[in-house]
This record gives structure tokens, sequence and C-alpha cells, in this order.
């Protein structure tokens, strides 16, 4: 099964016009490329350049990413970038709308423990940085961001580093590199904790309600092509447990809360 792209003007253009690969992005852990197709750049992930996780052994990390934006289209909050799967150079693979972040713009940062903001931002924790220098992880405390806090929950989202946080102009959050979700067991590991603990507000109570819609009328049969029955099973759960507790949960399983590194 392959999603394609959302715009209809474009989706043959895109599903199958040429996919020039442009250069690669090293700092990724997987192969990564930076490709274009037509006059569109996307990033560009080969499943042939995954690397096996013991952990993650049910599928593959680009049908996972697929299935995250499914996710949030449901959620109708538009947290991923437009992302599908195609065949590319290197074989099929998820690929997704490059993104022109806002240079200026950090929804996620490390600052010294006495320069945290007084106001607009939420404490993570307080550590030590490598040179042994007393370092706080903050994130902005945004109606935006919390959204994507929410879908990590009901993605299960092992990876959320800062770095996966792309700051838009104009205020939006992307959420990208959502390989390691869906996973069955707690694993969720996310820089964004500053609202542990705190009631969901309307509007989030209100993506729960469209997604849990979804996947009764559709959704979770769309999924098979992406995610094992028992991962969908879960999905479903987890949306029905955020939404009785209605407040952000916490850290949950015996791994870290946080991605190693955070950025």
């Amino acid at each position: 099964m392959a999603a394609g792209p959302d715009s209809d003007l474009e989706q043959g253009d895109l599903q199958r016009g040429d996919l020039e690969i442009l250069g690669r992005i090293r700092t990724a852990s997987n192969a990564t490329f930076l490709a274009r197709i037509g006059e569109v750049e996307v990033v560009y992930k080969p499943i042939s350049g995954e690397k096996p996780l013991w952990d993650f052994p049910d599928g593959d990390l680009a049908h996972r990413e697929v299935a995250a934006r499914l996710v949030s289209e449901a959620l109708g909050w538009d947290v991923v970038p437009e992302t599908w799967l195609r065949d590319g150079p290197l074989g099929a693979g998820m690929v997704q709308r490059w993104q022109d972040v806002d240079p200026e713009q950090e929804a996620v940062d490390l600052v010294p423990v006495d320069a945290v903001p007084d106001a607009g931002w939420r404490l993570v924790f307080d550590g030590h940085d490598d040179h042994d220098r007393p370092v706080a992880l903050i994130h902005e405390d945004t109606p935006v961001l919390r959204r994507m806090a929410v879908f990590d929950v009901v993605t299960n989202n092992a990876d959320r580093k800062g770095g996966h946080v792309l700051a838009m102009p104009g205020g939006h959050r992307y959420g990208v590199d959502h390989g390691l979700t869906f996973h069955v067991e707690p694993k969720l590991r996310t820089v964004l904790w500053g609202w542990l603990g705190d009631p969901l507000d309307d509007d989030e109570l209100a993506g729960l309600a469209r997604l849990q819609a979804a996947l009764s009328d559709g959704l979770a049969d769309e999924l098979t092509g992406y995610l094992t029955d028992e991962e969908i099973g879960m999905l479903v759960e987890r949306c029905k447990r955020l939404a009785a507790a209605a407040r952000f949960p916490s850290p949950q399983g015996q791994m870290p809360a946080v991605p190693w590194p955070l950025f």
C-alpha cells in the first residue's frame, strides 16, 4: 500500500516523477537524502538504508513515518509534514516535503540555569553539560507544541528529540523523524515533558475525539498497510486512556523518559 501526496494537482508528479538525489544528510542515523521531484525539495529515506532495530522488530521506519502522518491528519493539527511512500533511486522509501525552518526561532532549547525565561517556557529538567556547567532543558509553552506532545503520546513516540521539532515562520511547529513510533509497549521518550500532569484543554480533547472517530470510520483499516494489528489495537487503546485521563501522562516503562542525545 502506498500513500500519495495530499495535493491532487501534484499527486501524479510527486508519486511518479523522477526523484533526483541532491545530497546525503549526514546527521541522520539511517540513510537520509535531500532530493528533488521537479521543483519540490523532499527528504528521501530508502528502506534499504535502514538499520535493523532489536526493540522495533516489526515493520520498518518508512511505514511508521507514513502512519504518523495519517494520525496527524486525523487529529487535524498538521503536526507531520506531507509524507508518502514511493520508489526512488535506492528503492522504495519514505518521502516527505522539505521544510525551511526559521533560523531565528527555537522551540526547544538548552540554556544556563540562570537564564530560564520567567514566562512562555516550560522547564523539563536541570542538569550539567559536557563542561559540567549547570544547564536547563526547556521548551516553549504554546498551543501548537502542546498538540505535538499529545500526538507523541498517542503514537508512542520513542524519539522526540529537540532537533525533531521544526520551528516554522509564522509560529507553526512541525514534528519529523517518526520511525520509532507505535510500539505496543510503553516507549514514550520525549523532550516535551513540561506539561506533565496538566489537564488537556478543549482543543486537545476535540482532536482526540476526531482521531477516535477516524479510527472507527476507516483509518484503522487504512493503517493495516503500515502497522501490525496489535500496534493498531494499542493505538486505539492509548487514545481511549488519554481521553479518559484528560491530562498529560507521566513516564512509564523501564526506558529513560528522554531520548539521547537530546538534540
